[in-house]
């Protein structure tokens, strides 16, 4: 027994060293990045105009989170982004699992997409604002352009790639339409389904800077474009981390959404 506990020890021990590892590999690289920045900066290499010090930009972001300016600036982009988010999730999903079961409607709809989705949407800055004027509904649409094409061509490649097989299963079940699209194919593309979320959360945030160089008088993009006429590169910097920091939280929300949407599809289907 006690030969046994010695090995289990060892054994937690071995695992708990291989996390620390992981951990260390993990923050590595922006340990890195710091460093060189940090040499840069105490050597002059580069002007501080260009680029300020670390010591700086941590100082200006410690004042904007005290004076409340971050909070306001943040909290306006996130609701932007989350709403024009939602409608490409919501059009994304409903065209991509339509056009992926639809070889006719595939064909009537590839040619329009595939011209479309490379458009930069700051190329759609100009009909936007013709549009739906300078107010906020320009702004949402510019990211639901930036978020609506990774999600739809994700679930259309998954729909594609799992209706082949799923077809006959639902011919033996004599599933109804619903039936099959909701318990078998949505379940059997869900990894595709996912990624292009994650994709499409990531470039609602690109979108964010050209979105707000609409009429903003508060946002993230309008707080880095605004610092960058005033010089203050700091601030610029504060902002790119800033954004950097609530994409990383928003992709770790949706691999944890990943994580438990798939255990129920097992346990869904295995019903």
């Amino acid at each position: 027994m006690i030969k046994i506990a010695r090995v289990a020890e060892k054994h937690r021990s071995q695992i708990s060293e291989v996390k620390i590892v992981n951990k260390l590999q993990y923050i590595s690289l922006p340990l890195l990045i710091l460093v060189v920045w940090k040499v840069l900066s105490d050597l002059q290499v580069i002007n501080p105009v260009a680029l300020p010090s670390p010591e700086k930009v941590a100082e200006s972001f410690y004042t904007m989170i005290l004076n409340g300016q971050l909070a306001k600036h943040v909290g306006i982009s996130i609701l932007r982004v989350l709403e024009g988010y939602s409608l490409a999730v919501v059009l994304g999903i409903v065209l991509g699992v339509a056009i992926g079961l639809s070889r006719s409607l595939n064909r009537i709809t590839d040619f329009t997409i595939q011209l479309l989705r490379p458009i930069p949407p700051i190329a759609w800055i100009p009909l936007a604002i013709i549009w739906f004027g300078v107010e906020e509904e320009s702004k949402i649409f510019l990211i639901f352009l930036g978020g609506f094409f990774p999600i739809l061509l994700n679930v259309t490649d998954g729909i594609r790639q799992t209706e082949q097989k799923l077809v006959e299963v639902s011919k033996v079940l004599e599933a109804s339409l619903w039936r099959f699209i909701f318990r078998l194919v949505i379940p059997g593309a869900l990894p595709s389904i996912m990624t292009g979320l994650r994709i499409g959360i990531g470039s609602a945030w690109l979108c964010v800077v050209a979105a707000e160089l609409i009429a903003a008088d508060r946002g993230i993009g309008y707080m880095i474009m605004d610092a960058r006429q005033l010089l203050q590169t700091d601030l610029v910097i504060v902002g790119m981390i800033t954004i950097g920091l609530i994409g990383k939280i928003m992709d770790t929300l949706l691999k944890q959404l990943e994580f438990v949407l798939i255990r129920w599809k097992v346990n869904y289907q295995g019903d």
